[in-house]
């Protein structure tokens, strides 16, 4: 008689044999655990490393006020809202922020899911249906490419950030019946380059087409204040939906939709993810309320952020690593990536910078394309200049010691 648990690990044989495939190449790879605090120095694995992994963007994550506003709702409110928000779980503290995010983006109204992937992916899939089209740059985000496959719109893909091509795409399409999206991040994550937002807000315009921007890492990042790609392009009248997060400069948890008041009612009644997820936690809420209260009244922030990563960036093109613009799109932003092209040397460059005191994750195929993996580096605000100098260091010694510079 076969047990029932030998009858799961042969269905599942298919797992294995990928992980196994994985392992051949040398990318796979076992979750690090953070003791600590999310900062520039902390504790990863038992080992105290200079962090330049992290989205924490302006050094919010441990904030005190935020921790403030955290506590305070927890103790008003509890712990949980206990519902979806369509049936009960619509807090006072939800719509505060909300409304607090609309303000700070200077449009009619916002709402907010559990994740920045779910507010991507449950906003296209949700406006548009398969008599509709999707034009979108082929380094948008994967919750970008997951809304646009659930939506089932037909999907055009134009060269990276190429204007030219993505305006020969909605020529194509402009007689066929049909709404048509228009879709890039403002800053993508791989290569930390900027959309070309202003002038694809042009075509949207020349041709009627929808125009939605990913604003996910140009959040508390671009713009006024942190707000945005859209803002530093002035573009706000002419982005019908503007997506964000929560979870990276602003520190805590969540996405946000931005646009008409039209628009953020449909997705009340239609996006599946904020329909069937219970509210965030009011902790969480009133932190990303504090949160934008600081990007108003302390810009110095942002300003730290992009000195520290116009010194780090300088420092390490200096050193003659290769920091995007060879093979790849040149960085614009705090997201550095450093690039190795193999795989399988990408990672074991991570892991020896790892034991040498800095934490800088390894990222290859599927991620990125082959040929072109990379360590990713991003600068926050609060690194100091001597925590910058000794990550340089180091990684310019382990980098020469295995043949990468």
């Amino acid at each position: 008689m076969v047990r029932m648990t030998e009858v799961k690990r042969t269905q599942l044989s298919h797992l294995t044999a990928q992980l196994d495939d994985l392992r051949q190449r040398g990318t796979y790879f076992k979750l690090r655990v953070l003791e600590d605090e999310q900062g520039p120095v902390c504790t990863y694995d038992g080992r105290r490393v200079i962090n330049l992994a992290s989205n924490n963007y302006l050094g919010l994550c441990d904030h005190p006020k935020l921790r403030e506003a955290a506590i305070s709702a927890t103790e008003n409110y509890g712990v949980g809202s206990g519902a979806v928000r369509t049936i009960a779980g619509t807090m006072r503290i939800h719509m505060e922020l909300e409304e607090k995010i609309a303000a700070f983006k200077g449009v009619e109204a916002c709402v907010v899911f559990q994740s920045g992937f779910a507010a991507n992916a449950g906003t296209v899939s949700s406006i548009l249906g398969k008599e509709d089209f999707i034009i979108s740059d082929e380094l948008n985000h994967a919750s970008i490419i997951d809304g646009a496959r659930l939506s089932r719109a037909k999907i055009k893909v134009f060269r990276h950030k190429d204007v030219a091509h993505a305006e020969e795409l909605l020529k194509e399409v402009a007689s066929e019946p049909g709404r048509k999206l228009l879709i890039t991040d403002g800053v993508f994550s791989m290569d930390g380059d900027i959309g070309p937002v202003d002038r694809l807000c042009e075509l949207a315009d020349r041709y009627g087409a929808i125009m939605m921007v990913d604003d996910a890492h140009a959040s508390g990042v671009l713009g006024r204040n942190g707000r945005g790609s859209v803002d530093h392009f002035g573009c706000t009248d002419r982005v019908d939906v503007q997506v964000g997060t929560l979870s990276k400069a602003i520190g805590a948890l969540g996405g946000y939709v931005c646009g008409s008041r039209d628009l953020i009612d449909y997705l009340y009644h239609r996006a599946r993810p904020f329909l069937f997820s219970t509210s965030h936690p009011p902790s969480v809420a009133a932190t990303c309320i504090a949160a934008f209260e600081l990007l108003e009244r302390e810009p110095e922030r942002i300003e730290r952020l992009w000195g520290n990563a116009r010194y780090f960036k300088e420092q390490l093109a200096a050193a003659g690593f290769d920091v995007g613009g060879r093979t790849t799109p040149a960085s614009e932003t705090p997201i550095t990536p450093v690039i190795v092209g193999d795989g399988r040397r990408t990672m074991e460059f991570s892991r020896e910078l790892f034991e040498a005191g800095v934490m800088a994750t390894g990222i290859a195929f599927p991620t990125v394309p082959e040929g072109k993996a990379r360590v990713r580096t991003i600068m926050t605000s609060e690194h100091t200049r001597e925590q910058i100098d000794q990550a340089l260091e180091t990684l310019t010694t382990v980098a020469r010691r295995m043949g990468i510079l």
